[in-house]
């Protein structure tokens, strides 16, 4: 069997059809020189396919890879990113002794989608799941911070930190906060980005402030940056 040919006729073409359209715009005639399809059946599958959304067209009318393709590789990412995060997180609590944590944005809050606890002793426990606000925390800080100046100016509204904060969060590539969220607790965070470069992700770390002081960026930024460029750097591979 050819290694492009799945057995599944309408199912090869189909995929041929979409791996011609990963190249740029194609007219109907453009896709049937290109992949070797009958005109009909290329018409038909590429309709099939846009009315899926995996093909859209362009303003002249042309085939063009749609939306859908775009939400599957996003979810891909994603998967991806929870499966690295589980031991970058690990490996981050082992070397700073605190509890870490991974949050996406999601509207307006933030969801924590990986943890590794401390083991023992005072810790911060936020468990997979949970929903905290974005107007508080260096999380938050983070995943406001490389927003567009709209969306930095609707997110400070109501936020316990300030444009000069998120400035500053951008300049050294962290942010900290303490006592911001909940009293008593303070956080490190850093930006973890897709392969587009556009911040998807935060890693932090909290603890207490007994533990952790009133600048716990300067004990710990160093260890959060790396473990966030880590899973970065992961996500931009193939």
């Amino acid at each position: 069997m050819n290694s492009k040919n799945s057995g599944v006729g309408v199912l090869d073409k189909a995929a041929a059809i979409l791996n011609t359209l990963e190249a740029g715009p194609h007219s109907l005639a453009e896709l049937v020189a290109a992949t070797g399809i009958a005109r009909p059946t290329a018409h038909r599958l590429a309709v099939a396919l846009e009315f899926h959304r995996y093909v859209a067209r362009d303003l002249s009318g042309r085939f063009i890879l749609g939306p859908r393709s775009g939400e599957l590789g996003a979810a891909a990412g994603e998967d991806r990113l929870l499966a690295a995060a589980a031991p970058a997180l690990a490996a981050l609590r082992d070397a700073t002794g605190e509890s870490a944590q991974l949050y996406k944005r999601q509207g307006d809050q933030r969801i924590c989608v990986a943890v590794a606890e401390r083991l023992s002793g005072l810790r911060d426990s936020v468990p997979v799941g949970a929903a905290l606000t974005m107007q508080a925390g260096s999380a938050a800080q983070i995943l406001l911070a490389w927003e567009d100046s709209e969306k930095i100016h609707r997110g400070l509204t109501h936020a316990r930190f300030t444009a000069a904060q998120l400035a500053a969060d951008r300049r050294r590539g962290w942010a900290q906060s303490v006592g911001e969220r909940e009293a008593g607790v303070t956080s490190v965070s850093a930006p973890v980005r897709g392969p587009n470069g556009k911040v998807i992700a935060a890693v932090s770390i909290s603890g207490p402030i007994e533990r952790l002081g009133r600048q716990p960026g300067r004990i710990h930024a160093a260890a959060v940056v790396a473990t966030a460029a880590r899973l970065s750097e992961y996500l931009a591979r193939e």
